[in-house]
């Protein structure tokens, strides 16, 4: 095994996981009553991990990716200690918070509350500590009253929000999420997923399973591709994901060539250690798109749709009121369709003098991937002063290119303290809005780019009416 240095957390050396499979359950009670040497006779082998090797360094997000059944749980479960390795060795240092499958570690018959005492102890805490954080716990999970009713009345969606609740509170070292936090709705998704990057950005190491590309690429510093409970895959994520897309959406005569071919360029690799580390960059993409003055009908308020994720950060004699979405005629809205102008719109007070002041926005995704926003001005051209007790109204007009989907926006602004341009105010996630589903969009991906698609017939074979198609 490699050597255990100081910021190595966890680290599996040829970890393998056999489950024995009885044709017939009386056959279970007779292997345990045969000798040794007839044991295996009463059972089939399945090998759910094989030879699994992989160094993770503290801090490190790691995302798994995979199809049904390649080993993915059964991965997580040996590096918790719910499972016994069949062969290998799994060294893991710190504690562990895991989301594994859904109202794992809660008894049913407790309620909300008696289940964060039993699952925080679980994880480690005294009911002293546990005790402490409750008010915190409690807050973030907002079940409101169900708190203190039986978890089997809960929906599935207040199983996780309670679960993820608890696990955070614990102060892990060690973060894992399998695929839990799917079934909550957009508003606590982000939330989490806000913590889930407080949590990486303090030295936590995570592990997510997620059949999400957008997900794992946004998260994660690395990925790797189990298939049939082999590594057959691993590096920066969007390299893995694309390999694992190959796979997944190829015809099934293709699949099997697909995988011979990934384990073959596996074949000599190292395991996945530190030394392998690479960085996943987020790029950021600005919205784009041409004005239209065409009001937009479709558009309405939620009024329910709100987001929980909202930061707001201390204000430097700066405050910014009423962040919201309008139309063009000033209808506020928060569902909007793609293709159409809109305006988001905020106020700000000022309570003492600020010099060099610009105003801004960003557009993030469910993960808190940045897709773009932008500020009212260059630096060179901010406005030089505004005195104490002003007010101003800010406007960002924009083109919503965006697929469908739920996004957040941020408001800031900065200005001149000293010879340091800073923020004199800033909420992170103080609104949202959801695109609406748009059965004409032929652009692909999370922004469309404007594309203008041309085709040409080189050679023109049998009967066309045209010989160009644009």
């Amino acid at each position: 095994m490699s050597s255990k240095s100081e910021d190595l957390i966890i680290s599996l050396k040829d970890v393998s996981k056999m489950f024995p499979i009885y044709k017939s359950p009386h056959h279970r009670l007779v292997q345990m009553l045969s000798p040794p040497r007839d044991k295996e006779r009463w059972y089939k082998k399945f090998w759910a991990l094989q030879n699994i090797s992989m160094d993770i360094p503290k801090g490190e997000t790691i995302g798994i990716v995979g199809r049904n059944g390649s080993g993915k749980s059964t991965l997580l479960q040996v590096i918790c200690g719910i499972l016994s390795a069949t062969n290998g060795e799994v060294f893991v240092k710190g504690r562990i918070a895991a989301l594994l499958e859904l109202g794992a570690g809660f008894n049913p018959e407790f309620t909300g509350r008696e289940n964060v005492f039993l699952n925080g102890t679980v994880l480690g805490l005294s009911r002293e500590e546990i005790a402490a954080r409750f008010d915190e716990i409690a807050d973030f999970a907002d079940i409101g009253e169900y708190i203190d009713q039986p978890v089997k009345s809960y929906s599935s969606g207040m199983y996780v929000r309670l679960a993820f609740a608890v696990a955070i509170h614990v102060t892990p070292e060690i973060l894992i999420v399998d695929e839990a936090l799917s079934v909550g709705d957009e508003a606590f998704q982000r939330k989490c997923f806000a913590r889930i990057n407080a949590l990486r950005d303090s030295g936590v190491t995570v592990l997510f399973v997620s059949h999400s590309a957008g997900i794992v690429t946004e998260l994660c510093n690395r990925a790797i591709l189990l298939d049939r409970g082999e590594i057959i895959a691993l590096g920066p994520p969007r390299e893995v994901v694309a390999k694992y897309h190959k796979m997944l959406f190829a015809p099934q005569e293709k699949v099997v060539e697909i995988r011979a071919r990934l384990r073959s360029e596996m074949q000599g690799s190292k395991a996945l250690d530190s030394d392998s580390l690479v960085q996943n960059h987020n790029y950021t993409r600005f919205l784009a798109g041409s004005p239209t003055e065409q009001e937009d009908e479709q558009a309405y308020l939620d009024e329910h749709m709100r987001p929980v994720s909202t930061v707001h950060y201390a204000n430097m004699g700066v405050d910014i009121v009423d962040p919201h979405i309008e139309t063009l005629s000033g209808r506020r809205v928060n569902v909007i369709a793609a293709e159409k102008d809109y305006i988001y719109t905020y106020e700000v007070h000022f309570s003492q003098s600020a010099a060099g002041v610009r105003f801004g926005l960003m557009v993030k995704t469910v993960t808190g991937f940045e897709i773009g926003g932008g500020a009212n001005a260059l630096q060179q051209d901010a406005i030089s002063v505004i005195d104490k007790g002003s007010r101003i109204k800010v406007g960002f007009r924009f083109t919503c290119c965006l697929a469908a989907g739920v996004y957040f926006v941020n408001a800031g602004v900065v200005g001149v303290v000293g010879e340091e341009e800073t923020f004199l105010c800033r909420q992170v996630d103080v609104t949202m809005f959801r695109v609406m589903p748009d059965p004409n969009r032929i652009a692909t991906g999370l922004v469309n780019l404007g594309i203008v698609p041309e085709v040409k017939f080189l050679t023109l074979c049998g009967n066309a009416i045209d010989n160009e198609v644009r």
